[in-house]
C-alpha cells in the first residue's frame, strides 16, 4: 500500500512537468503554410497572415530560419499568356518582403548561404536578393550541391529525325556568378531504362536527393509527359559519377523517395500505374546497399511516409481497392509506425469514420509528428499533431493547403 501511495505521489508530480515540457517544446515550433491562396506564418502558437493577394504556394525556409521563400502567381504581361510566377521572400524577423524574379519556377535556397537558385524556362539563374545571374542554359532540372559549391544540372533529351537524344548531368562549380564557369558531364543517361520486364525511354531526369554521406544521389528519370503519369525509373549514382544503378519503378503521384536521416538507406514506394486505375500496387520498400526489402503487407497500398529515425518509419497506408470515381468510396488511410528492423508495424492514428490521414511529416525539432486530416485525396485539409508515437494527437491548424516546417 505504502507503494502504490508514493508511485501515485511521483505520477501527480510529474505528469504535469511532462504536460510543461511537450507546451514548451510547441511554443518553439514554428512553420510557414498556405490557407486559401495566402501566406501565413505561426510561431509560439500565434497565426499572422503575410500574403492578400491570393494564389501563393511552394514556401521554404531558409537555412538560417529568417527568410520564407514562395512564388505568387499573376496575370501575365506577355499577352500569350495567362500567368507568371514571381518569386518572393519574406523576413519573419524584419516583416520585410523582397521581390526576387517576375516570373520564374523551380526555387530552391542554397544550403548554407541565403541564396535562390531558381529556372526561367530553360535558364538557370541564381539570386543574392540583389540582383539575379544567368548561370546556365539548357537546363530541365536541377539540384545544389550538399556544400553549396556546385550545381547538378539535368538536360531533357531532345527528339530528332534519328530518334531522342540521351539526357545528361552536367556538374557546375560556382565560383563566380557568371555563366563562365564551365558545366562538365557527370553522367550519360542510357536512351532506355529497364527494370526487369518494364522498360522506359529516358527523357527527363528531376527530383534529386543526395544521401546522408553524400556518397549517393537518387532521382527519377522520366519518360513523356503522359507517359510518365504510369511508369518512371528510381535510379541512384554515385557522387562521382561512377556507379549507375537503375532500382525500381515508381510513379509522381505518391510519396517521393527519401533517404534515412543518418544512414544511407534510401525509402520509396514502388510501383506504377497511376492512382486512378486503383489504390494498388503501391509497396514501401527500403534500399541499404546491396540489401532491398519491401515492407506493405499483403492487400495494403502506401499513399506517403516519412522518416522518424534510421530505423523507423511512419506512412500513410490504405487498404488495396480498385478506382472509384466516388471520392466518399475511396479508402482512407490511417498511419503506421514501422521497425525496419525487427518490421514490428503498429497503426498509430485512428481518425473518425469518414476522414484519412494523409502526407506525414516528422519534425525532429519538436519530436513531434504532422500530417493532414480529410474526408479524401482532393478534399479540405486540416493539420494534425502528436508525439512521435502517435498519442496525444490534436488539430493544430485548419485549413492548411501547404505547409513547411522550420527546423
Amino acid at each position: 500500500m505504502y507503494r502504490l501511495v508514493v508511485l501515485m505521489i511521483v505520477w501527480l508530480f510529474s505528469f504535469p512537468m511532462f504536460a510543461h515540457a511537450n507546451t514548451t517544446r510547441m511554443h518553439d515550433l514554428k512553420a510557414t503554410f498556405i490557407r486559401q491562396g495566402n501566406l501565413w506564418l505561426v510561431q509560439g502558437g500565434k497565426e499572422q497572415q503575410i500574403t492578400r493577394s491570393g494564389r501563393v504556394s511552394n514556401p521554404q525556409w531558409s537555412h538560417d530560419g529568417k527568410w520564407v521563400l514562395y512564388q505568387k502567381q499573376v496575370p501575365a504581361k506577355i499577352p500569350t499568356e495567362k500567368a507568371q510566377t514571381e518569386i518572393w521572400v519574406y523576413n519573419v524577423e524584419t516583416k520585410e518582403t523582397k521581390h526576387i524574379f517576375h516570373d520564374g519556377y523551380n526555387p530552391q535556397w542554397a544550403p548554407h548561404q541565403n541564396l535562390i537558385a531558381f529556372q526561367d524556362e530553360q535558364t538557370l539563374d541564381v539570386s543574392n536578393f540583389q540582383q539575379f545571374y544567368n548561370i546556365a542554359l539548357g537546363v530541365s532540372s536541377y539540384a545544389w550541391w550538399p556544400d553549396g559549391s556546385s550545381l547538378l544540372l539535368s538536360s531533357s533529351a531532345q527528339l530528332r529525325p534519328d530518334g531522342w537524344t540521351n539526357p545528361i548531368l552536367f556538374k557546375k562549380e560556382i565560383r563566380t556568378f557568371t555563366g563562365t564557369d564551365e558545366a562538365k558531364t557527370f553522367f550519360t543517361i542510357p536512351k532506355e531504362l529497364s527494370k526487369g520486364d518494364l522498360k522506359i525511354i529516358s527523357i527527363i531526369a528531376n527530383h534529386f536527393a543526395f544521401s546522408p554521406s553524400h556518397r549517393w544521389i537518387s532521382f527519377i528519370v522520366s519518360p513523356t509527359a503522359s507517359w510518365s503519369m504510369d511508369s518512371n525509373m528510381l535510379c541512384v549514382i554515385s557522387a562521382n559519377g561512377t556507379d549507375f544503378q537503375v532500382l525500381d519503378e515508381v510513379i509522381l503521384g505518391v510519396g517521393l523517395p527519401k533517404w534515412a536521416p543518418t544512414r544511407d538507406i534510401l525509402a520509396y514506394i514502388a510501383g506504377g500505374g497511376r492512382i486512378v486505375f486503383g489504390f494498388k500496387n503501391k509497396d514501401l520498400k527500403i534500399r541499404e546497399w546491396p540489401a532491398s526489402a519491401s515492407i506493405t503487407p499483403e492487400h495494403y497500398a502506401e499513399l506517403d511516409f516519412t522518416w522518424k529515425d534510421d530505423r523507423s518509419i511512419i506512412t500513410s497506408r490504405i487498404p488495396e481497392r480498385e478506382w472509384s470515381n466516388d471520392v466518399t468510396k475511396h479508402p482512407l488511410p490511417s498511419l503506421y509506425h514501422v521497425d525496419i528492423e525487427s518490421n514490428k508495424q503498429i497503426k498509430i492514428t485512428a481518425p473518425p469514420k469518414g476522414k484519412g490521414d494523409y502526407n506525414p511529416y516528422y519534425i525532429k525539432a519538436v519530436n513531434q509528428l504532422a500530417w493532414f486530416r480529410s474526408d479524401s485525396m482532393f478534399g479540405k485539409k486540416d493539420l494534425w499533431i502528436a508525439n512521435a508515437d502517435g498519442t496525444n494527437a490534436r488539430q493544430w491548424l485548419k485549413n492548411v493547403e501547404e505547409v513547411a516546417f522550420a527546423e
